[in-house]
């Protein structure tokens, strides 16, 4: 089983619906699940619940990227700095910075990525 998965059916969430943003995912044990909020050719927003133990592989993006911890606790390493979240907390990724996530204990967050063409 693939353990970092999309919700099924969730290419975009539905306009003018409120929603609680820490209820729209939950935690599935030894898992990354991610739901798409918006998804345009200029960028998307994502949410995302790691289980506890669990990490994403190093990347590089070619755009900034917010992440904002909506629950729990994430440690990020960027660029080999590592960064510890707390709930309410953000902090931008840069564009062509390596970056990683790993939980501790289980975590939620939302990652919003802007393409605006013009990144160093």
């Amino acid at each position: 089983m693939d353990k970092h998965k999309n919700i099924p059916d969730a290419s975009e969430m539905n306009k003018k619906e409120i929603h609680f943003i820490v209820e729209i995912i939950e935690y599935m044990p030894n898992s990354v699940l991610n739901r798409i909020i918006l998804k345009k050719d200029t960028g998307n927003i994502t949410v995302s619940a790691f289980a506890a133990g669990e990490e994403l592989v190093e990347k590089t993006l070619p755009f900034d990227n917010y992440i904002q911890i909506i629950d729990g606790v994430a440690t990020i390493t960027i660029d080999n700095k590592l960064y510890k979240l707390a709930q309410g907390q953000g902090i931008i990724i840069p564009a062509h910075s390596t970056h990683c996530f790993s939980a501790d204990e289980q975590f939620k967050m939302i990652s919003t990525i802007i393409k605006s063409g013009y990144e160093d």
